[in-house]
């Protein structure tokens, strides 16, 4: 029973991970390309915000209930984007901080031994852009 239960949530989410939109756009702007575009993509939560309560106020006014399951799914989606923009940030940000480590620890090792040459005492500005 515990293992039917565990498969039919595994295929479950795999499925919603594959073909729901938010979830689409959640896996690319958590690649390392995407980081970028993740403060942009964070301003997506206000359509959603104006959907549930468009929907919650259908189902005040005396409308179906399952509008109030839609909006339930509109703040979910909403509160996912909010999310999703900071903690993309806060990744860009220690990527790079990775990526500028990485490029300081090749050019000190192509200074000491990389080109056979003896490391000066004189200053080198060395510019990154070609």
């Amino acid at each position: 029973m515990f293992g039917l239960i565990w498969s039919v949530t595994a295929r479950t989410h795999f499925a919603m991970r594959r073909f729901m939109p938010t979830n689409i756009v959640l896996d690319a702007i958590h690649t390392r390309r995407g980081l970028k575009w993740g403060l942009p993509v964070m301003l997506l939560a206000v359509p959603y915000a104006f959907a549930s309560v468009f929907c919650a106020g259908l189902a005040e006014a005396g409308g179906s209930g399952w509008l109030n399951a839609l909006a339930l799914l509109f703040v979910w989606n909403a509160l996912k984007f909010l999310v999703a923009g900071p903690a993309t940030l806060i990744r860009l940000l220690w990527m790079r901080g990775r990526e500028a480590q990485a490029r300081r620890r090749a050019t000190s090792a192509v200074l000491r031994n990389g080109l056979g040459l003896e490391p000066s005492t004189e200053s080198v500005i060395w510019s990154m852009r070609a």
